[in-house]
C-alpha cells in the first residue's frame, strides 16, 4: 500500500475510480436487454458462475480445505448472500420492468438507507448535515420515481422495478457495512490483503444462495417467463457481467479506494446514472428527460452535503 495521504487525485487514480461507474451502468444497460432472453436470477447466477472461473487462476486456494476461510464460512456465506446471491439478482430483476436510469438514479440514493443501515443496526449517530442530506436524496428519488409529476407522486404509482431497486440499496448497504465491520478478531489476513481471494470467498459462497434462488425461479415463475434464448448476445452480455462490473471493477474500485480513502471515492458512483442515460440513448433509444437530470441533482446535492458534514466531523 501506499503511504501517500488520501485524497489526492492523480489521473491514474481518476481512471481507477472512472472505471467501476462505468462498468456498473453497463451492467444495468445488459440486464435490460437481456430481460427477455433469460430470468434475473438464472442470469445473476451464471454471471457469478463465470466470475468464479476468472478467479480461480488468481485465489483457487481459497477453496482448499485448509483455507482459512473455512472457520470464517459463517462470515463470508452472509457477505456472498447478500453481495452475490442477492443485490445483483434483484437488480436484474428491477430491470424486467424499470429502465436502467432509473434503477441507476435510485440506487443512487443509497447513502441515505447507509445511514438509516448503520443506525438501526450498529448504533451510529445521524449528524443534522447528514439527515439534511439523506431529505435531498430522497427528494430526488422522489422526483424520478414520479416522473416530474405531483399527481402521481400523491396516488403513489410506482413500477415493480423501481420497489426491487429500493430493496436492492437496502441489501447492499447493510452488505456495505458487515465490510467495515468485521468480527471480533477481523478477516483473516491472507483473504483480506488478496482483493482475488477476498471475492472469490464470497462468490463461492454466494453461488449456493445464488444457485438456490435461480432454482426457485424455475419452480415457481409462470412457464411463460422460463426460457434462456441461447445464442452470442446472451453469452457476450455474460462475458461482459462476470468479466467487467464483477472481477474488473471490483479490483479498480479496491484500488482507488485504497489510494483516496472511501470518502473521496463515494463520489465516483455518481457518475453511474449518467453513464446509464448515455449508454441508455445509444443501445436502447432510452433518452434522458428532465425528471432524471432533477432527480441527479437532488441526489448528488445530498450526497455533497452529507460528505461534507462526515469531513467536519471528522
Amino acid at each position: 500500500m501506499s503511504a501517500a495521504p488520501p485524497g489526492r487525485l492523480s489521473p491514474s487514480t481518476i481512471a481507477l475510480l472512472v472505471l467501476p461507474p462505468l462498468f456498473w451502468a453497463g451492467n444495468a444497460v445488459v440486464g435490460r436487454l437481456m430481460n427477455q432472453t433469460v430470468p434475473p436470477s438464472t442470469l445473476n447466477f451464471l454471471r457469478w458462475v463465470l466470475a468464479l472461473l476468472v478467479l480461480l487462476p488468481l485465489a483457487a486456494w481459497v477453496l482448499r480445505p485448509g483455507s482459512s476461510l473455512w472457520p470464517n464460512w459463517r462470515r463470508f456465506a452472509l457477505l456472498g448472500a447478500l453481495g452475490v446471491g442477492s443485490y445483483n439478482a434483484l437488480q436484474y430483476l428491477a430491470l424486467r420492468t424499470s429502465t436502467p436510469m432509473n434503477v441507476t438514479l435510485v440506487a443512487a440514493s443509497m447513502p441515505v438507507w447507509m445511514l438509516l443501515v448503520g443506525r438501526v443496526l450498529y448504533g451510529v449517530p445521524v449528524s443534522r448535515r447528514a439527515a439534511l442530506g439523506a431529505a435531498f436524496s430522497l427528494c430526488g428519488v422522489a422526483v424520478v420515481l414520479s416522473g416530474g409529476s405531483l399527481s402521481r407522486l400523491l396516488a403513489v404509482q410506482l413500477v415493480p422495478g423501481d420497489g426491487w431497486i429500493l430493496l436492492a440499496t437496502l441489501v447492499w448497504s447493510w452488505y456495505s457495512w458487515l465490510l467495515v465491520r468485521p468480527p471480533e478478531g477481523g478477516d483473516p489476513p491472507d483473504i483480506k490483503g488478496d482483493w482475488a481471494a477476498f471475492l472469490m470467498a464470497q462468490v463461492a459462497l454466494g453461488l449456493v444462495w445464488s444457485g438456490a434462488l435461480a432454482a426457485a425461479e424455475w419452480v415457481y415463475l409462470p412457464p411463460a417467463d422460463l426460457h434462456i434464448d441461447w445464442g452470442w448476445p446472451l453469452l457476450a452480455a455474460l462475458a461482459y457481467v462476470a468479466i467487467f462490473p464483477s472481477v474488473l471493477a471490483y479490483r479498480c474500485w479496491g484500488a482507488g479506494v485504497a489510494r483516496v480513502g472511501p470518502a473521496v471515492a463515494s463520489f465516483f458512483t455518481n457518475l453511474t446514472p449518467l453513464f446509464a442515460a448515455l449508454l441508455s440513448a445509444a443501445m436502447l433509444g432510452e433518452l434522458p428527460r428532465w425528471y432524471h437530470l432533477a432527480g441527479f441533482a437532488l441526489i448528488v446535492g445530498g450526497i455533497l452535503i452529507s460528505s461534507r458534514g462526515k469531513k467536519a466531523s471528522a
